[in-house]
């Protein structure tokens, strides 16, 4: 549990205590549009942006992210079971400078295995609610649960959820992908929203599932231009954010958020959203696949994109920064 604190008032002091050290660098991205000094791309305004150098690949593959202490810390997940954390030097406006303190950890199962030895560890989001951490694991298309706060990075999951049999069978490539924990105090009352990643085609919806201990509700979200779902994140106010991604050698690498109405997402509904931003290979973005969102002190909601760089040379670790315009 979280002892009593919402999860926008956690903290996490001494993240990762007992976690590996890693030394990294960052180059500045200081625009977003190739070639363009434009910072405003609809209701979002570009921040900045960081290319992350680890000496170690294992903490590659980043694939769900929260952002802690108003944006000066991090937690993600890996794609290959592992807990990453970091401090982001930032402006008080929420611009990051560079990243440092970097630790990571594998996830550990209850009995203290490791996911990577329990065949459980293609983790591919992370959210936190007022009851721990969840991450789902895609193959498997499962939800695991763990305690916060991860003070030294050792503690073991509490469980997994009960899901029903059509989340289980989901296909093991294009399973659970994205994770959101609602407000307890928005319409949604605090339950978890999951999405699948992929359809069979643009002519099938994306799968979305409101999971709560009670049981398992299901909506679905139109799909289109080929774009798969790869996180999610609930804005303060309620509203949900989808990002999603594309790459083909069709239409090469595309980025895409999408806005919901909270009270629109209920059982039975097919929903369109409201498109936020659209990027492609002229925008500075790699594999696109996880997003946090936090306030500044000042009260401006900062949206946080993390790129999946697969642990390829081929690809980069992007940390990029924008202000919600309400």
């Amino acid at each position: 549990m979280l002892l009593g604190l919402p999860p926008a008032a956690a903290t996490a002091q001494d993240l990762l205590a007992d976690g590996e050290a890693v030394t990294t660098r960052t180059r500045p991205i200081q625009t977003f549009r190739i070639g363009s000094e434009d910072t405003r791309f609809g209701k979002l305004v570009f921040l900045g942006g960081l290319e992350i150098l680890a000496s170690d690949r294992k903490i590659g593959g980043l694939s769900g992210l929260i952002s802690l202490d108003d944006g000066a810390r991090f937690l993600a997940v890996t794609d290959n079971g592992h807990w990453v954390s970091g401090t982001v030097e930032q402006t008080a406006g929420g611009k990051p400078l560079g990243i440092s303190d970097v630790r990571f950890a594998p996830l550990r199962g209850a009995d203290g295995r490791t996911l990577t030895a329990r065949w459980g560890h293609d983790t591919e989001a992370l959210t936190l609610s007022e009851s721990g951490l969840y991450v789902t694991a895609e193959t498997r298309n499962a939800i695991y649960h763990f305690p916060w706060p991860l003070v030294t990075g050792t503690e073991r999951m509490i469980g997994e959820l009960s899901l029903p049999e059509d989340i289980r069978n989901l296909p093991r490539n294009t399973g659970l992908e994205a994770l959101a924990a609602a407000p307890h105090d928005g319409p949604l009352a605090g339950r978890l929203v999951a999405v699948a990643e992929s359809s069979a085609s643009d002519l099938h919806d994306l799968s979305g599932f409101l999971i709560e201990p009670e049981g398992t509700d299901r909506f679905t979200i139109r799909r289109g231009d080929r774009f798969d779902a790869t996180d999610a994140a609930f804005l303060p106010d309620g509203d949900f954010l989808l990002l999603e991604r594309r790459f083909s050698l069709r239409d090469l690498i595309g980025m895409r958020l999408r806005r919901f109405a909270g009270s629109d997402i209920r059982p039975g509904a097919v929903l369109e959203g409201d498109l936020l931003l659209e990027a492609d290979f002229g925008n500075q973005i790699d594999n696109m696949e996880a997003l946090a969102v936090h306030r500044t002190v000042a009260g401006e909601t900062i949206l946080t994109v993390v790129s999946d760089d697969n642990r390829s040379i081929l690809q980069r670790t992007l940390f990029l920064r924008f202000r919600l315009e309400q």
